[in-house]
């Protein structure tokens, strides 16, 4: 089953260094969780200064309770204390967002740095109306 995790962060002054201190633990497990096929995407929300602020993950899990034994309980950044608002939606990705071969490169953007990536043609979106 899968769910669509949107997690923020506290909003105290010490909240991004705990966000810091915990970030390489973080994504060490989450780079473990995508090789076994429970974190299918992610993404950190970030606040109008471009300041991380939340993550925004879609994973695979049996249920929401597995959910929660199998990866929150020891998620660094619910240890670590940085996520402190935490909503979970049951979810459906359709299959071909799966299909690794059609994403950039073969590859898994979230574990390329931002820097590394190359440049993305752009995209005419005139018919989607945003929200702001």
């Amino acid at each position: 089953m899968q769910f669509i995790v949107t997690a923020f962060d506290g909003k105290d002054p010490e909240a991004s260094r705990r966000r810091q201190n915990v970030r390489e633990q973080h994504l060490d497990g989450v780079k473990k969780l995508i090789r076994q096929g429970r974190h299918l995407y992610g993404a950190a929300i970030l606040d109008d200064d471009r300041q991380m602020i939340g993550s925004i993950l879609i994973v695979d899990y049996p249920s929401k309770d597995a959910l929660l034994c199998e990866w929150l309980s020891s998620e660094p950044y619910v240890t670590g204390n940085v996520w402190q608002e935490i909503d979970i939606k049951p979810c459906v990705v359709p299959g071909f967002f799966l299909d690794t071969s059609l994403s950039y490169g073969g590859r898994y953007d979230l574990l390329i740095p931002l820097h590394h990536r190359r440049p993305q043609p752009a995209r005419r979106l005139s018919h989607l109306h945003l929200l702001l």
